[in-house]
């Protein structure tokens, strides 16, 4: 079962990322992440610190996305393992859709486009939605200074995703990313216990 952990930078998803992996213990799940996880990783940071040219930088993103199914997933998933990500392809629908908007005509089909044929759905996508001041204040403690990291792209970003949410909408669980991070962890835990219990609920 893949799990995947999607939101906006500064929406908690890497807290919650982090914390499944101790409440989910007892089940040994493969806890991974994109970009980072494949030696394309380093690659794609340095084109983000740099802010290369957006159609490299979304093809490196890809290319680390390819690495990382091919090592990491779809090895783990034979398994029967469970496997979770802090983000997945859904980050690169969202973010790269905005950074290639006036590049291409359409980034979205594009992107979908290079992606069909080899990715691997999840199963369980958790959206963590906050508002962007939240959001901005939380980034802004990290000081990372991504060019991700602004009002207007986080902006666009956020509503690209819950445009895919509607698009999918038994994959996509969206939670409050404003509450309490226990219960964040509670309700997630949970939904993937039940889950993998029956995979054909949903």
């Amino acid at each position: 079962m893949l799990i995947t952990i999607e939101g906006i930078d500064g929406s908690g998803k890497s807290t919650l990322h982090e914390s499944l992996g101790k409440a989910l213990a007892d089940l040994d799940p493969v806890m991974t992440r994109e970009p980072g996880s494949t030696w394309i990783g380093e690659a794609v940071r340095r084109a983000i610190r740099e802010q290369a040219d957006p159609v490299a930088e979304a093809l490196l993103f890809i290319a680390d996305h390819a690495a990382h199914i091919s090592e990491v997933i779809r090895p783990a998933l034979s398994r029967g393992r469970i496997v979770i990500s802090d983000r997945y392809i859904d980050s690169r629908y969202a973010y790269q859709q905005v950074t290639l908007a006036g590049i291409l005509p359409d980034p979205l089909s594009w992107l979908q486009a290079v992606h069909t044929g080899w990715t691997v759905k999840p199963d369980i996508t958790f959206l963590l939605v906050v508002p962007i001041p939240v959001a901005l204040k939380r980034t802004g403690e990290r000081k990372t200074g991504e060019h991700f990291e602004q009002e207007t792209i986080l902006t666009a970003v956020q509503k690209n995703y819950l445009g895919l949410a509607e698009q999918d909408p038994p994959r996509f669980i969206i939670l409050d990313g404003t509450l309490p991070a226990e219960h964040l962890i509670r309700v997630a835990a949970e939904t993937i216990r039940y889950k993998r219990e029956d995979p054909r609920r949903r």
